[in-house]
């Protein structure tokens, strides 16, 4: 996301990972698929050496090819489970422990058999990685009205999704992003305290709904502050403070919380990502300069 060029598994994907595992504010990374064979030997090898968490991100492929887990069409649903059973593949031969993936459109109608149909295809989904090694698949929410209009907007219509996938895997769970929270109509605390139990991937963006016709307008992850956009560093407290009373953060806790930021139009991806780390370290300053919320437990 940061680095557009490289979305399509083309472009400096190479270079561009290179960049983050030499800068030490990361120890992880999200990548998406990587079309040349060659290239993708490089960066497993790279990100090996650099002890880099790995993430693979299915929701590019899914959202260019228009893949629909959720699809009342049978061909078109198979054809989505091949597509994710492909990244699968890919993401165990770059070294990836996390992979995440998003619902299809909402319908119309009979939202109940889409959920239906979602959760068939995760559970062979689930089955299939598993088979492969311990690849951990988490379900991003979307919105459901504004831009990517998926199936599963409402947090707490992902749970019941989770809820049922646990009965065969354990390890599957949520990923949370605060760019969708304002598309979704949640709050960070309402959001979170509905998926606290599922949520193993957390994603820290910001999102601009104001007027369509701005090219920052709906799911493009535009940098923090973007004018007259949704989150900044009071946002961005306020999500942190909600993962440290859900426990999902705090000391001696490992779990992800990464930046999906993208520039808009001619901005370097390379000022974007500094701006978002300097957002990140206000943020936590202003987290501890107040004084503790009222626990949710």
């Amino acid at each position: 996301m940061a680095y557009p060029q490289t979305m399509g598994g083309d472009g400096p994907t190479v270079e561009t990972i290179k960049k983050i595992v030499l800068d030490d504010f990361f120890s992880g990374i999200e990548i998406t698929s990587i079309n040349n064979p060659e290239d993708r030997k490089e960066a497993a090898g790279i990100l090996e050496s650099g002890r880099m968490t790995v993430g693979f991100g299915e929701q590019p492929i899914l959202l260019r090819n228009k893949g629909n887990l959720n699809s009342f069409n049978e061909e078109e649903r198979r054809f989505a489970i091949e597509l994710v059973k492909s990244g699968i593949d890919q993401a165990y031969e770059l070294g990836a422990s996390k992979f995440g993936f998003l619902s299809g459109a909402k319908p119309d109608s009979q939202e109940d058999l889409a959920l239906q149909l979602l959760t068939d295809s995760i559970k062979e989904l689930s089955a299939y990685a598993k088979s492969k090694g311990n690849l951990v698949l988490s379900l991003e929410t979307f919105d459901d009205e504004t831009d990517k209009k998926c199936l599963i907007g409402s947090n707490a219509l992902a749970v019941e999704v989770a809820k049922e996938v646990r009965k065969q895997d354990p390890t599957f769970g949520l990923m949370l992003d605060l760019s969708h929270l304002p598309m979704q109509r949640e709050t960070s605390i309402e959001a979170l305290t509905v998926a606290r139990d599922y949520i193993n991937h957390a994603h820290i963006g910001n999102c601009y709904i104001k007027d369509p016709a701005d090219p920052a307008y709906g799911d493009q992850h535009p940098r923090f502050g973007y004018p007259g956009s949704e989150n900044d560093v009071e946002e961005l407290a306020e999500y942190l403070r909600a993962l440290l009373e859900i426990g999902y953060i705090g000391e001696g806790i490992k779990n992800v919380v990464a930046f999906e930021v993208k520039p808009v139009g001619n901005e370097s991806p390379d000022i974007v990502i500094a701006q978002s780390k300097r957002t990140l370290i206000d943020a936590w300053s202003l987290l501890h300069s107040r004084k503790p919320a009222v626990s949710l437990k």
